[in-house]
């Protein structure tokens, strides 16, 4: 009788022990990728303050054929902080409160998570809170958001022996991608959607082709449309994968994998045919191997949004690490 009431003695404390235990586990952040819950008051958000958050995190993506928004923004009144909103990855709080404030707050909620507290005592205040915060706050959601579109890539992660021994680099990629080409210095890979498709292109040049001068972006456009003339084309006569001379590209000098990078995002189009759509570039300046490796992620999705397409495709090229 004892033995039998110590075992359930001891059942009931080890249940009660890893409830407790479990109840301390921060929950996990959910919601889709690219998407703000922003906890605010009708009265301030149908105003000057509201205008602001929408110019700041919802204007347009650079790079993209159609106008598509930086973020999705929910928005929800102050007294429903709680619930599965608690749950959204980048909260964003604004408050009418005496004392001016900035602050964020790293997994307050659930994780990962980023919730930014900004009040002040007017809506000028507030206002001038959310203009000289707003580059930070966009960077760090858009690291947020590459880590955990990272996080769902590694679920499921395509056999890439071929592209390590042929670039001698480390690449995460989905298993939804398939090879479809592979050259002796280029592949060229391929994810069908129900619209369209999603392709990344991986190619290296000798590191001469692109000089550090006045015309650089030229000659990155040159090299992307020699290389789509000789790989990229379409079934109509002479159709071939060029940069659209309509809309002038985006560029930025950033750094990858801790090397000298350039990032152009503009719209290609296959000469001789009616497909287009947006593309991202990145041409890696690797001293180490005396080449500039360029890693490309360009889709054709004509009846859908290209926002989470093309942010995936920077995701995965993100993903890189050039080997020793």
């Amino acid at each position: 009788m004892n033995k039998t009431f110590f075992l359930f003695l001891l059942i009931v404390l080890t249940f009660f022990s890893c409830t407790k235990k479990n109840d301390n586990l921060p929950r996990k952040a959910t919601g889709k990728i690219n998407t703000i819950s922003v906890i605010i008051d009708d009265q301030l958000w149908n105003g000057e303050v509201g205008d602001t958050i929408r110019n700041k995190f919802a204007s347009p993506v650079v790079g993209l054929p159609q106008e598509e928004p930086l973020f999705t923004i929910n928005q929800y009144p102050t007294k429903l902080l709680e619930g599965f909103m608690t749950d959204s990855r980048t909260i964003i709080v604004v408050k009418k409160e005496d004392d001016n404030k900035f602050e964020i707050v790293k997994n307050q909620y659930a994780s990962p998570q980023n919730v930014f507290h900004i009040s002040g005592n007017s809506s000028a205040d507030i206002v001038e809170i959310i203009e000289k915060n707003a580059p930070k706050i966009i960077q760090i959601i858009k690291d947020t958001e590459i880590a955990e579109d990272q996080r769902i890539i590694n679920l499921s992660l395509l056999n890439t022996k071929i592209i390590t021994n042929k670039f001698h680099i480390s690449l995460k990629v989905p298993s939804s991608y398939s090879y479809v080409l592979g050259k002796r210095n280029f592949i060229w890979l391929k994810k069908e959607i129900i619209s369209g498709n999603s392709s990344l292109i991986i190619y290296q040049v000798p590191i001469k082709t692109i000089k550090k001068d006045s015309s650089l972006i030229q000659n990155i456009i040159r090299m992307r449309d020699s290389v789509g003339g000789l790989y990229i084309q379409g079934t109509e006569p002479d159709s071939r994968m060029i940069t659209e001379e309509g809309y002038s590209p985006y560029f930025s000098k950033i750094k990858l994998d801790g090397k000298e990078s350039y990032e152009t995002k503009g719209t290609w189009e296959l000469k001789n045919d009616f497909m287009s759509g947006p593309f991202i570039n990145y041409a890696i300046v690797d001293q180490k191997h005396n080449r500039i490796l360029v890693l490309e992620g360009f889709c054709y999705s004509p009846s859908r949004e290209k926002r989470d397409l093309m942010y995936e495709l920077e995701s995965i090229i993100k993903s890189i690490s050039i080997l020793k």
